[in-house]
């Protein structure tokens, strides 16, 4: 069913008793703090902030007790100001992951109120690792770096010019040289050959013909 706009707006949770900033930007490593504004008469109500898309899942980070205590738990603190009716949220340590939909939120009976901020965490120029990490950034050198002497060729990689010659001298000088040595080897049989066969032909050609006999008177 379509509704007008301003039934729409009253339809919210929060509608009118609390409000907040909507979308809050943070840097990885550092802190974010956020602050919901209540109108008067929820003063001695508990606040809560709340992590989750949808308003009827959301998981309950921290709360209040009613009073102007500020609760921690684990990285995330509240504080509520009744004087100001203000409650203030500080987020610290921030990862990427943090980045999620949450809720400024007043505890009642029934439906509780709440207003709904974006946190998106963008990723810090000089990020610092967590405390006990060693994965440390390498610090850049402030020498450049040396040129290339003449010298330069000496060492591992004249290892490396040195076997490669010697592969290359394996794998393909050596059969060059026995193919070439064969070739030589099959033309001087050749050459043999030739000349015993001109031997024999000049031999058959100095033999004398056999006498012919003629028949008598």
């Amino acid at each position: 069913m379509w509704l007008p706009p301003a039934l729409l707006l009253l339809s919210l949770p929060g509608c009118f008793v609390i409000q907040g900033p909507g979308t809050v930007t943070a840097v990885e490593q550092g802190s974010m703090t956020v602050q919901c504004h209540y109108r008067p008469g929820w003063e001695s109500y508990s606040k809560w902030w709340c992590r989750g898309r949808i308003w009827s899942f959301c998981q309950v980070l921290v709360q209040t007790s009613g009073t102007e205590q500020e609760e921690r738990s684990g990285r995330v603190s509240i504080r509520d100001n009744h004087r100001d009716r203000s409650i203030t949220v500080t987020m610290e340590g921030l990862r990427q992951d943090d980045a999620d939909t949450y809720w400024c939120g007043i505890k009642r009976v029934g439906t509780d109120r709440g207003t709904q901020v974006k946190v998106t965490i963008d990723p810090g120029e000089n990020s610092v690792p967590p405390a006990g990490s060693t994965n440390l950034p390498a610090i850049p050198s402030t020498k450049s770096p040396a040129r290339p002497t003449a010298t330069s060729n000496m060492g591992p990689a004249s290892g490396s010019y040195n076997r490669g010659h010697y592969l290359l001298l394996v794998f393909v000088k050596v059969p060059v040289l026995l193919v070439l040595a064969s070739v030589v080897l099959w033309l001087k049989g050749s050459q043999r050959v030739l000349e015993e066969l001109r031997t024999l032909a000049a031999l058959g050609n100095t033999r004398s013909p056999l006498p012919t006999d003629h028949a008598g008177p």
